[in-house]
């Protein structure tokens, strides 16, 4: 079923909403998937991002998507054909690293609400043109980090993001504390020597950390 702008900027403000960080997940074996997830929903992080860079990926969005009370997404869009591929797998969402007019019809037309990713004001303004008003900042830390996602917002107030990409437990309140930040995308929750030794207490316990960041 299709989808307007309007409505994946709304479906994924809701998600964005659920806590201020998504943990962006890099998952090389899906045999861990059900147990990652399960972990980082414990900690209080529901909305998760497994990025398409991985060829277990998405058969691990498949595992994840069957974990309760979980909000699965695939990061890493590039192309219609990731789009389809990513529906398909049970992504209840997506997320891109820039945005293309073939990008952006693909995830309408499969219904499939996008977080499309912006690291200018021109960028954010032609989304924001489009019906885009939840947006990635990213990549947020070589993109000028808080200060220029601050000075971003200024002359565009209307636009919320998620910031991704360098940002970690050390910055991740200077960007939380913007007034148009509305969460933070993360990988320091889930680090991959933890999820090879099955370390799952440990993830759970830097989610909980994580879920409770707050702005500055």
């Amino acid at each position: 079923m299709a989808i307007t702008p309007a409505d994946a900027s709304r479906r994924t403000r809701e998600i964005c909403n659920l806590a201020p960080i998504v943990p962006v997940l890099v998952v090389n074996d899906a045999a861990h998937a059900r147990d990652l997830a399960t972990a980082l929903i414990a900690g209080g992080l529901p909305a998760l991002e497994v990025t398409l860079r991985t060829p277990a990926a998405l058969d691990a969005i498949r595992e994840m998507a069957k974990v309760p009370n979980g909000y699965v997404g695939a990061g890493t869009l590039v192309t219609p054909e990731d789009v389809i591929a990513a529906k398909e797998a049970g992504a209840s969402f997506g997320v891109s690293p820039g945005a293309t007019d073939a990008l952006l019809e693909a995830c309408e037309r499969e219904g499939l609400p996008l977080l499309p990713g912006a690291a200018t004001a021109s960028e954010a303004m032609r989304l924001l043109e489009r019906g885009y008003d939840m947006l990635k900042f990213f990549p947020a830390e070589a993109s000028g980090g808080a200060p220029a996602l601050k000075a971003i917002g200024a002359p565009l107030p209307q636009i919320t993001f998620c910031p991704t990409g360098g940002v970690s437990p050390t910055n991740a309140s200077d960007y939380l504390s913007l007034d148009n930040v509305l969460c933070a995308g993360g990988s320091w929750v889930a680090p991959d020597s933890l999820i090879q030794a099955g370390a799952w207490d440990e993830i759970t316990a830097l989610a909980k950390a994580a879920s409770q960041l707050a702005g500055r």
